[in-house]
């Protein structure tokens, strides 16, 4: 349910510029008793919208306020509104612009603005808070440690059902004297990374002093392997010794010491983004795959779609569709062996299909069925996940975001066989700039990159 809140917040950002525009042609109603607004006053609104979208965005605005305090974020709007319509109208002034000075259609407009947004926040906390009551969009959550902070997690979000954070219970350090209650034990830190992985736990709170610097790094290390966000309580005093900003959760002070790239409207941004482009591009690519898919059949007895087990967002096995280019084989004991130069598998077509990429092609289903983006790490065999995020330090980070078609390791010429670790070492790293620094300008860079140069490679057999 992560995409309810990624919905929602979109939702938000699209319902703050229409409310802007809907407010600017009631106030002129009310002061001039027509919605239609003059040339100027339609630029005044407009240079507006722009202002909003910058003032609302640099501030972060609508990242998502799960368990964050409705007065808070309320105040902090009505302020940032203030900013905004500060800024426009003093655009205004400062250019001496003729038309758009009707202080009382100001007024009007700052204060429908104010409430009717102000509204639809209460209105979208009600929605949240009756969809958590039914049990969905809950974040599943452990608690590490059992001091007066744990204490404090584990009631805060007991008593506040609407943050949506379901404790599943806690684990021991080896320093820990005391039982937290109210919770079930689940084990100590050598039972975490299994638990974490096993049940797919979306957080992982870390509530143990600031002097505990190497307990802290041996947790990480332990969940290197695992996608759930790490988040940090720290006491009162380290707070203080921290040079990071502090995030809130239902007022409990909070570091994310890991946490997803891609979240609240940058989540839904992408979905949309994969959802349109797939659907444009398969209308595109019909007549293409249906040639394609002919080809396949006529080559050699089988199917024309190859299915394999991946792994996707959150190291859930997905199933990947390519069209089928080696004959019909079966791997030894569940040995991937990756096709090499030459091999008598591959038949000619499926070996042209592998040359070209074009074997990739109805992974397009896949991003319209949503277990796959079109921009990504690419989904490796999970035999090599599970070698490799063993072998190669945060492999498994790769899973925040979902398995891709094409991706930037891939433009950059890394393709084919990965054999050595030194290989899958520079894929990984490649995949984690592209998750520290995704945008949507990023994807349709790699997007085009991909059409321009990334579909034959000297790599791929």
């Amino acid at each position: 349910m992560h995409k309810f809140a990624a919905m929602a917040t979109l939702g938000l950002r699209v319902g703050d510029a229409v409310v802007l525009v809907a407010a600017a042609c009631l106030a002129y109603w009310l002061r001039f008793d027509t919605y239609w607004l003059p040339m100027e006053y339609q630029s005044t609104v407009a240079r507006a919208v722009i202002v909003m979208l910058l003032v609302f965005g640099s501030a972060n605005i609508y990242r998502s306020w799960r368990g964050q305090s409705l007065t808070l974020e309320l105040t902090r709007m009505t302020a940032l509104w203030g900013v905004v319509f500060g800024l426009s109208l003093l655009y205004v002034l400062m250019f001496k612009l003729e038309g758009a000075t009707s202080r009382l259609w100001w007024g009007s407009w700052f204060v429908a603005v104010v409430l009717t947004t102000g509204g639809a926040r209460i209105l979208a906390r009600g929605l949240a808070a009756w969809v958590r009551a039914q049990g969905w969009d809950l974040r599943s959550a452990v608690v590490i440690g059992a001091n007066a902070d744990a204490t404090r997690i584990v009631q805060t979000f007991q008593g506040s059902p609407w943050a949506g954070i379901d404790v599943r219970g806690w684990f021991n350090t080896c320093a820990d004297t005391r039982q937290l209650t109210g919770v079930r034990h689940l084990g100590d830190l050598d039972a975490l990374a299994d638990y974490v992985e096993s049940h797919h736990i979306d957080q992982v709170w870390v509530a143990l002093p600031m002097s505990a610097q190497a307990e802290i790094q041996a947790i990480l290390a332990r969940l290197d392997h695992a996608t759930a966000d790490i988040k940090f309580v720290p006491d009162l005093f380290g707070l203080q010794l921290l040079n990071h900003s502090v995030d809130q959760v239902a007022g409990l002070p909070v570091i994310n010491l890991r946490a997803s790239p891609l979240d609240g409207h940058a989540r839904a941004i992408k979905a949309i983004e994969d959802r349109v482009l797939a659907a444009l591009i398969l209308i595109l690519i019909a007549p293409l795959l249906a040639i394609l898919a002919l080809g396949v059949k006529l080559s050699s007895p089988g199917p024309v779609l190859f299915r394999q087990q991946r792994h996707g967002l959150g190291g859930k096995i997905i199933e990947v569709w390519k069209f089928r280019s080696m004959r019909l084989h079966a791997e030894d004991d569940g040995k991937v062996t990756q096709a090499k130069r030459g091999d008598p598998r591959v038949t000619r077509f499926g070996g042209f299909l592998r040359q070209t990429s074009l074997d990739e092609l109805p992974q397009f289903f896949n991003v319209l069925q949503g277990t796959m983006s079109i921009v990504g790490p690419r989904p490796h065999a999970v035999a090599h996940n599970h070698q490799y995020k063993n072998e190669v330090q945060h492999y498994m980070q790769r899973h925040r975001v979902k398995p891709g078609i094409t991706g930037w390791a891939q433009v950059n010429g890394l393709r084919g066989e990965t054999d050595t670790v030194a290989k899958m070492a520079a894929r990984v790293e490649y995949d984690l700039y592209y998750l520290q620094n995704w945008s949507v300008l990023l994807d349709l860079r790699i997007i085009a990159l991909t059409i321009v140069k990334g579909f034959m490679g000297k790599a791929v057999y």
